[in-house]
């Protein structure tokens, strides 16, 4: 007796590549949706100009000092005392912003902005440079 050849059944690979085709037309549609910008319009160009922090936050520089309006501040927890105030306060308590030295060791911002939460503070925004190039 012969043995009778096992039918492999074949991948319905011409069923996956109509569906990647479908969508690439319709992503290159729905792309095309948004108006593109005015050829003739210039964007501002901010990176020449001088950076300074809002007056209402803590400025940590690069090897862990902390300032508040100038004036050096000793813990985190003294200028939750200085800001509460002037701060708005949420659910939580007070949301306080900080803005880091772009050096600052990541593991020092963390324990900063724990030490504001565990002083009572309600939320802790960090204030960035952000820009298009």
């Amino acid at each position: 007796m012969k043995a009778r050849p096992t039918r492999t059944t074949r991948e319905p690979t011409i069923a996956l590549i109509n569906i990647v085709f479908l969508m690439l037309v319709f992503f290159m549609v729905a792309g095309t949706l948004a108006p593109p910008l005015d050829g003739e319009l210039k964007l501002v160009a901010t990176r020449d100009l001088e950076g300074r922090a809002p007056p209402d936050v803590l400025v940590i520089h690069a090897d862990g000092r902390l300032s508040y309006r100038g004036a050096p501040v000793a813990a985190p927890a003294d200028y939750l005392a200085l800001a509460e105030a002037e701060a708005t306060s949420g659910e939580y308590g007070p949301t306080l912003r900080i803005v880091p030295d772009r050096d600052l060791d990541a593991s020092d911002l963390v324990r900063i902005a724990g030490a504001l939460r565990a002083a009572g503070a309600g939320r802790v925004l960090v204030v960035t440079e952000r820009g298009l190039d």
